[in-house]
């Protein structure tokens, strides 16, 4: 786990429409960087609605969401257009980010240990440095939980 205080390690990949997101380009505004283990799932397409429901709030605030996962770029336009996602999608197959960001993790389900990543939100101020690390984050609750959080900062 990247600590509060340390760099955003940059990275460029493509979003769910094939062009290249590079995050030092969103330096100087706030990101939420949401890291999802896949598309399509119970768990991440209640998360990924979530944010949609409060992405005027976001913007709002000037604030950048950002999901990954290593899906491909083919499965996040599906995944954004089925659920009408308002927000960037990138695709890491290679894992860049998402090793970079230390979320590709070990993981037990039932029994049988497997790697996959495990659901992790950074927030990244507007110098492009970590601000807030949220490990092991609810599906559920993720977005309204980071909304409290920038709502306390005022």
């Amino acid at each position: 786990m990247l600590e509060v205080g340390c760099k955003a390690p940059d990275f460029t990949l493509q979003d769910q429409n094939g062009n290249e997101v590079r995050l030092s380009n969103f330096y100087g505004k706030r990101i939420v960087l949401y890291f999802y283990p896949r598309d399509n799932t119970p768990g991440c397409t209640r998360q990924a609605c979530a944010f949609a429901k409060s992405f005027e709030e976001f913007r709002n605030q000037d604030v950048v969401v950002i999901g990954i996962s290593k899906d491909s770029v083919a499965s996040h336009l599906k995944f954004a257009q089925k659920y009408d996602l308002p927000f960037i999608l990138l695709s890491d197959p290679e894992l860049k980010a998402i090793q970079a960001y230390d979320v590709w993790k070990e993981k037990k389900l039932y029994g049988k240990v497997s790697m996959g990543v495990v659901r992790t939100t950074y927030i990244i101020d507007s110098q492009g440095n970590i601000e807030k690390v949220m490990p092991k984050v609810k599906p559920d609750t993720n977005a309204a939980e980071i909304l409290t959080y920038l709502e306390d900062l005022k």
